[in-house]
């Protein structure tokens, strides 16, 4: 059982508790564990053969035997009892924006909802607005954030889907027979979510493939089957589309299977121009081993890297040799939002800045939360002062490594910053983010981002949007303003590369690009193994044609200090 598994169950565990009326100090120690364990920096299950679950901070005895009977039993009693007494989809209806368990048990006992169905049909029907803690904007919201979840239904977060995609890989990769596999589709893009996960496999024998997969733990059942492919049904709920090959035509397959469909179509277009008949049914099964810079040469293109080929104008740049130098993840020279202990990271900055140096990164900034952020401990001004000094006296014992001092500075409801000017000039990196107020209609959230901008003690916009992906849109927004504002004051916008964020997204990073805007790829992470998330911010910004040049944080330390401070 995985670290994620783990930690969802206890997260629904919490939900449950709070939907029964237990005590919250029960409550809040589940969620506690859920947050500690998703981000633990080992396999849960190696601490608990180790015998160490009692050493992991915030697990105590409870919440350890807990765990030792999910990893003995594979199941947890009173877990499974809260998930009988409960409709199942009052889960999903507490996962949406602003509910939570309390509003979705009132609406329960009010309205007898217990599914994302009864409360889209009832908030049509203007059967919320008069609840209480309601309203008709509440109303309004509930109905677009169902709709938002029906629209992605089936589709997975990037992260988990090459989770799974790098385990089923590593297990065919053993089985006899089998020559090589590789993930193809939109996972080898890079796309944000999945809607399947396609796996192509170089093998002579089919059948033992698709029946050695059909037996792994993680497949619930086949759903289709073929003589060189199948396709099943995870237990994450997730597709796994098989193609089986011989091995001198894998890549030709890894290419064909890569698409994305208009990208190959185009391709297909350009083959059939060709005077060389050979040429044209090169994307045949038939065809030879050959690499896949080869297929491209042949039609006189530059490589097209995986994440490019969106039909986007790739192939017409790679026609006239003009794609650009992709940014590489061994450009990034350091993280320049990161949460530490002092407000709700799980990490002290010690423990931080070694995991830093050990990627090889030149600096890193630590931007707890500002005052107002009560929810994430946010930092007094003296508290804020405090870790300065500390971060000060740290850097006096470093060697090629910096910490930079710095804050995720709240923008407030009518665009003032959450901490004076007099103090934020004095600090190294200041990313400036939106954390609260998220329903304001788009002329305010608009004026609220361009105040910010406008404060030339802001380095950076923290995911600019608000966005989490399958849970909540973006704010109401005029981009086009923002990304003109950020042009025009030198502000810098984030891609932030949390694999539930990815914001900006792609698209948009691709607009700031032309408008000349500079980005930087940070992390945001809360603990240890999420500062391991940088590879998912990079690749949005392979997506969005993006240079080295084009992001800060590819600039050595003393060149990105000296920038920071020219602006």
């Amino acid at each position: 059982m995985q670290n994620e598994e783990i930690a969802w169950i206890f997260h629904e565990l919490a939900d449950l508790l709070e939907l029964k009326g237990e005590e919250y100090f029960k409550i809040r120690a589940y969620r506690n564990a859920s947050r500690i364990l998703a981000g633990l920096d080992e396999p849960v299950k190696d601490a608990w053969k180790g015998g160490r679950l009692n050493k992991i901070p915030g697990i105590g005895k409870n919440i350890a035997a807990k765990i030792n009977e999910l990893l003995t039993t594979g199941n947890l009693k009173k877990y499974q009892e809260l998930l009988e007494e409960f409709p199942p989809g009052l889960l999903a209806i507490i996962t949406l924006p602003g509910l939570g368990p309390k509003k979705a048990g009132m609406i329960r006992e009010k309205l007898g909802i217990t599914s994302l169905e009864e409360l889209a049909a009832a908030a049509r029907e203007k059967r919320l607005r008069n609840l209480p803690g309601l309203g008709v904007r509440t109303e309004d919201e509930i109905l677009r954030n169902i709709e938002l979840r029906q629209s992605q239904a089936g589709r997975a977060l990037l992260d988990l889907a090459r989770n799974i995609a790098a385990e089923l890989k590593g297990y065919l990769e053993l089985l006899p027979g089998v020559a090589r596999v590789e993930a193809g589709g939109s996972l080898r893009r890079w796309k944000e979510t999945v809607g399947d996960i396609d796996l192509v496999v170089a093998s002579d024998d089919p059948n033992t493939v698709i029946d050695s997969l059909a037996g792994h733990y993680r497949i619930s059942h086949i759903l289709e089957k073929g003589y060189d492919g199948a396709k099943f049904q995870t237990k994450w709920g997730i597709a796994v589309e098989l193609e089986i090959v011989p091995e001198e035509v894998f890549t030709l397959a890894l290419f064909r299977n890569t698409g994305s469909h208009a990208h190959f179509e185009k391709l297909q277009g350009l083959f059939e121009k060709k005077e060389n008949s050979a040429a044209a049914a090169l994307l045949g099964r038939n065809r030879g081993e050959m690499a896949e810079q080869d297929i491209y040469a042949m039609l006189d293109l530059q490589y097209i890297p995986p994440e490019l080929r969106e039909d986007r104008g790739e192939v017409e740049a790679a026609l006239e040799k003009r794609l650009p130098d992709l940014v590489k993840l061994e450009a990034i020279k350091g993280d320049l939002h990161v949460h530490s202990t002092w407000s709700d990271g799980v990490a002290d900055i010690e423990q931080l800045a070694g995991r830093a140096k050990a990627k090889g990164y030149q600096y890193m900034a630590v931007t707890d939360h500002s005052r107002s952020l009560h929810i994430a401990r946010g930092l007094s001004l003296d508290k804020l002062h405090e870790q300065h000094e500390v971060i000060r006296e740290l850097n006096k014992k470093q060697e090629d490594f910096r910490i930079l001092t710095g804050i995720e500075v709240d923008i407030l409801p009518k665009g003032e910053l959450d901490c004076p000017d007099e103090v934020l000039k004095e600090i190294d990196v200041v990313v400036a983010s939106v954390h609260s107020a998220f329903k304001q209609d788009r002329e305010t959230m608009t004026a609220r981002l361009l105040s910010a901008m406008e404060n030339r003690n802001v380095d950076i916009i923290g995911h600019p949007t608000g966005r989490l992906l399958n849970q909540r849109e973006g704010y109401a927004l005029d981009l086009e303003r923002v990304l003109e504002a950020a042009a025009g004051y030198g502000t810098i916008l984030e891609i932030n590369a949390s694999p539930n964020r990815l914001d900006l997204s792609d698209v948009n990073a691709r607009r700031a690009k032309e408008k000349g805007i500079k980005l930087a790829i940070n992390t945001d992470a809360h603990d240890l193994k999420r500062l391991d998330e940088m590879p998912y911010g990079v690749a949005v910004g392979r997506r969005a044609w993006l240079e080295e040049e084009d992001v800060v944080n590819t600039m050595p330390a003393g060149k990105l200090l000296k920038y920071l401070r020219r602006r």
